[in-house]
């Protein structure tokens, strides 16, 4: 059930997520020490308005478009080890409410990775409207969260001899999208 709380400007219709001008990022820490980022590149996504204003959101990320820009870290993470995009080729993102948080959002919903299907909240902060270049308006979201690897099944363990591991367990997902309004 999607709460009815209406974005200001975000007229009704469906808003679909334009992936040339939008991110879905990660970071995880490395080492103990440091952070990969890495990100997906191909995703399909909209955030559908219905005529009382209440919102609902739904994405799709192709696993195996992961990139870390190194090639020989993303192929192992498209292994059994973590993703196993052979066997869980997409994640999806369902939202169940929208919520105001202050003067930003928190949206609620069914994340699927590897296989397993966990309720997240992205904190959201809507950057506005926009008439656009000539195809409509956009709207512009930024979102974030953060997940624990393990709660969906991706449990390598990589210990290090001094202590910690190689790949953290909290990863942090982080949206910058760009939605153009459907005609």
């Amino acid at each position: 059930m999607t709460t009815a709380i209406a974005l200001p400007e975000l007229s009704a219709g469906t808003w679909t997520i334009d992936p040339t001008h939008s991110t879905v990022g990660f970071t995880v820490r490395h080492l103990v020490v440091s952070k990969v980022r890495g990100r997906f590149q191909a995703f399909t996504g909209a955030i559908t308005v219905s005529e009382d204003g209440t919102p609902s959101v739904n994405a799709e990320i192709d696993v195996a478009s992961i990139t870390t820009d190194n090639e020989q870290r993303d192929g192992h993470l498209k292994t059994a080890d973590f993703f196993e995009v052979e066997k869980y080729p997409t994640a999806t993102f369902t939202s169940t409410s929208v919520k105001a948080d202050g003067g930003d959002f928190v949206v609620t919903g069914d994340f699927t990775l590897h296989g397993v299907t966990k309720s997240i909240d992205l904190k959201l902060e809507f950057n506005g409207v926009n008439a656009g270049m000539g195809n409509g308006p956009v709207a512009g979201f930024e979102a974030s969260t953060t997940i624990n690897r393990k709660d969906f099944g991706i449990s390598i363990d990589m210990p290090l001899e001094g202590g910690g591991a190689v790949v953290g367990d909290k990863i942090v997902l982080t949206l910058e999208i760009e939605a153009g309004l459907a005609a």
